[in-house]
């Protein structure tokens, strides 16, 4: 049950309503109306918590957006009304930001699939004609226009966006022969990585847990790690990041940031591959690598997910794992 509360003492003691609700009861008629603010509900980002209750976090912007979806409600001939609310039982902050995570994954899915097949019917560079090319780059363009107003949305930083902006740069990169600027940073030798501070997203899942274990075991033994919210964060000197935003090391083409981090460090024992095949799976649920052992190092990854919040406590459970894994294929390959 969805509480409201007036005088409830809150979970955290901050005193600090973190979410606006926008609760409406539209006209029958007529029925383009209702699929209007839908719509007008779908560009916000809100999500629907019950069937007439949507939800934005709580600041200026979403409070002005939601005011503006009220007025026209009230102008259709419907009604509503807009709170600061904080849950109190039922529902919690976790909850509700996975639900916002859920839609995202979602959309962020859909563009993904869009940029595949547009990279699977597009020629190498060297023989693709004036008009394909021309063709393309609007293709490209309108990809990446939906990803940024996905972006201004995204108000918890989902997952998805690393693997599609890798996806689309890669068509720009592989097939229209463009730079994508990555971070300046450039390394000539192992040392340049070493007694670093590696920063990534919180609320680690597979990519950045395999990818960290390969930090700490084959780049940098003493490498410090650091999880910051997906938005706003600014690295700080010395700090280098890996699959997020503008990071060192991420997502390029259909290569997951643990294979990004393989080809470019030039890791070479081959007992890293199948694991980097089994990450890649999960990671962008393509099933390019047919790996038997995908299924059930899936399971596992996504139960430690569930058993541990705290990311420190994830990359200690998921290092055991990956330790087992390497060790099995290379004894295997020896």
């Amino acid at each position: 049950m969805i509480q409201l509360p007036v005088n409830a003492k809150p979970r955290e003691e901050t005193g600090e309503e973190r979410w606006l609700l926008l609760i409406h009861q539209l006209p029958p008629k007529p029925d383009y109306f209702r699929v209007k603010i839908w719509r007008r509900l779908q560009r916000l980002g809100a999500v629907a918590i019950k069937n007439s209750v949507y939800v934005l976090p709580r600041n200026e912007q979403t409070q002005e957006d939601f005011q503006w979806v009220v007025r026209e409600i009230v102008e259709g001939g419907g009604e509503a009304s807009l709170c600061d609310a904080r849950f109190v039982d039922g529902l919690s902050d976790d909850q509700v930001e996975a639900l916002f995570q859920a839609a995202r994954e979602a959309d962020y899915a859909q563009i993904a699939d869009e940029t595949r097949k547009l990279a699977g019917v597009s020629p190498a560079k060297r023989r693709i004609d004036k008009a394909r090319r021309a063709q393309l780059e609007v293709d490209v363009a309108r990809l990446k226009k939906r990803v940024a107003e996905l972006v201004a949305i995204d108000f918890f930083g989902a997952s998805g966006r690393v693997i599609t902006e890798g996806l689309i740069a890669g068509i720009e990169t592989r097939v229209l022969g463009k730079r994508v600027p990555r971070s300046s940073a450039q390394f000539s030798s192992h040392h340049e990585l070493r007694d670093k501070t590696w920063v990534t997203r919180k609320g680690i899942y597979v990519d950045r847990m395999a990818s960290a274990w390969l930090i700490r075991r084959f780049i940098d033994p003493r490498a410090r790690f650091k999880f910051v919210p997906a938005k706003g964060y600014r690295p700080l000197a010395g700090e280098l990041r890996f699959d997020m935003f503008e990071a060192e090391f991420t997502h390029e083409g259909d290569n997951c940031t643990f294979e990004v981090l393989i080809e470019r460090v030039g890791l070479l024992d081959p007992a890293l591959q199948p694991i980097a095949e089994i990450v890649h799976n999960i990671d962008l649920k393509d099933s390019k690598f047919k790996r038997d052992e995908t299924v059930g190092i899936d399971r596992v990854i996504a139960g430690i997910a569930m058993a541990h919040k705290e990311d420190d406590t994830r990359l200690e459970r998921a290092a055991a794992v990956f330790d087992d894994l390497y060790e099995y294929f290379k004894r295997k390959m020896d």
